[in-house]
């Protein structure tokens, strides 16, 4: 096959088939992912093992979960700028790593002061994750099924965090809460090592940094060896490409409107999905609930948040993402709303939160997948951070806006009519995006600069 004098990355990503090679990379940032959940679930299930152990209140727990959270936000702001920069692959790997070393450090805490400090800078690393996993994904696969991918590899998170529990509740009465973070350290580290020897880098990011045509070369014919490329081809990236600090460019080239409403969506849904998982449980117990039950319609919201992350790809194939994520909103709203109106049915109130659970945490996998096409390659990752961090103040603020409400008296159906009141906001704004963000057309694609051969 004749060699091409010049090779479109984009054109060549697109015109390739989804193969094995595809699949180790969903795999592989799927179980990134799926340690991100794993987390969130770990502590909340040792925490009364933990409290039990060290004969503390169970308030004094409150800042260890929100310090998390805040190492989070920290690490999803800084390091997907510096992903941008440094590349998807070592910053994958270098997060990762530090996860792991900071998670077998929380197992050895001796004190609250300890671990609210581990938990702090292990959250730092949990923040670099997610943004790069799901850009790295998307940046390998043909845009027609980019969103489905991402999507998919997206819902590692929820699976992550469901398994988190069952695991949770077996090891801790066998082996001591400690137990959790030994094993939640010890997953991160094997990924690490796979990561190191099957992950490539984006090959966008290859191209705009000038690495070696060698490299790039057989990079490209691991996912496509029938590929027309030698060592002597020149690929080219048809995507803009801007010199400076990367967050000052979400605000450029006609972004600043569409960032701002990304960043209103992301803070508002988390903001709602760390309040119903939170209190959902506790407020199902003031109902009446008894407590296994209580924690079944907890169940529930994670249930419905994994089944809608496998179903969003299917759905969105047909109808597309910005009209799938109004729908899902929309959905949640109702269903939210009709939490504190079902209080006396259990089976109502068992399908109306798992349709919650499909709707807001479902819908997240379909934010994260919005904001990674959204963006272009060299601003993918730093799009994602700042609206994932900008979300994670939602969900610190997410619980304790529940609490003050709580502190007021209010009957449970007006406080859930608050927690719908913010999805029926988030349906606004996603159908004011539905004009705003529009796949390009043929002749934006023509049109497109070349801003680098190499």
């Amino acid at each position: 096959m004749a060699t091409s004098a010049k090779v479109n990355v984009a054109e060549l990503i697109d015109n390739s088939k989804i193969g094995s090679f595809h699949a180790a990379i969903g795999v592989l940032c799927g179980m990134c992912l799926m340690i991100d959940g794993f987390d969130v679930q770990a502590m909340g299930y040792a925490a009364p093992a933990l409290i039990r152990d060290w004969q503390i209140p169970g308030s004094g727990m409150g800042p260890v979960f929100s310090a998390a959270l805040f190492g989070i936000l920290v690490g999803s702001l800084t390091f997907s700028t510096l992903a941008d920069k440094i590349g998807r692959r070592p910053m994958l790997i270098t997060a990762t790593l530090f996860f792991s070393v900071l998670t077998f450090l929380t197992s050895q805490a001796a004190s609250i002061n300890q671990l609210l400090a581990v938990r702090f800078v292990a959250g730092v690393g949990l923040g670099g994750i997610m943004p790069n996993a799901l850009a790295l994904m998307g940046e390998y696969t043909p845009s027609r099924k980019r969103v489905a991918a991402m999507l998919l590899v997206g819902n590692g998170f929820n699976l992550g965090a469901a398994l988190g529990g069952f695991l949770a509740a077996w090891l801790i009465p066998n082996f001591g809460w400690r137990a959790v973070f030994y094993f939640g350290g010890a997953v991160p580290l094997v990924i690490c090592l796979l990561m190191i020897f099957f992950l490539p880098e984006s090959l966008q990011i290859m191209v705009m940094r000038g690495t070696d045509r060698g490299k790039i070369m057989k990079a490209v014919k691991k996912f496509n060896p029938e590929a027309p490329v030698d060592e002597k081809t020149e690929y080219i990236v048809k995507e803009e490409r801007k010199a400076g600090v990367p967050a000052v460019h979400l605000f450029s080239g006609g972004r600043g409107v569409v960032t701002v409403l990304l960043w209103c969506v992301f803070f508002l849904n988390l903001l709602n999905l760390y309040l119903l998982a939170s209190w959902l449980p506790t407020l199902m117990s003031q109902l009446g609930y008894v407590t296994s039950t209580a924690v079944l319609v907890g169940t529930m919201l994670q249930a419905g948040g994994t089944l809608g992350g496998f179903l969003f790809p299917l759905i969105t194939a047909r109808v597309g993402l910005t009209p799938t994520l109004t729908v899902g909103f929309g959905l949640a709203a109702l269903s939210i709303a009709g939490i504190g109106q079902f209080g006396e049915t259990v089976a109502l109130m068992f399908v109306v939160v798992f349709l919650a659970g499909w709707g807001i945490l479902g819908g997240q996998n379909g934010l994260n997948s919005l904001a990674g096409s959204y963006y272009p390659t060299y601003l993918r990752s730093t799009g994602m951070g700042w609206c994932l961090g900008i979300g994670r103040i939602g969900g610190i603020v997410g619980p304790l806006f529940a609490g003050q409400l709580i502190k007021q008296n209010l009957p449970q159906s007006q406080l859930f009519l608050a927690a719908a009141s913010l999805a029926l906001l988030e349906t606004v704004i996603m159908f004011a995006l539905k004009f705003m963000i529009k796949p390009p057309s043929k002749e934006d694609v023509a049109a497109a600069r070349e801003v680098l051969a190499h």
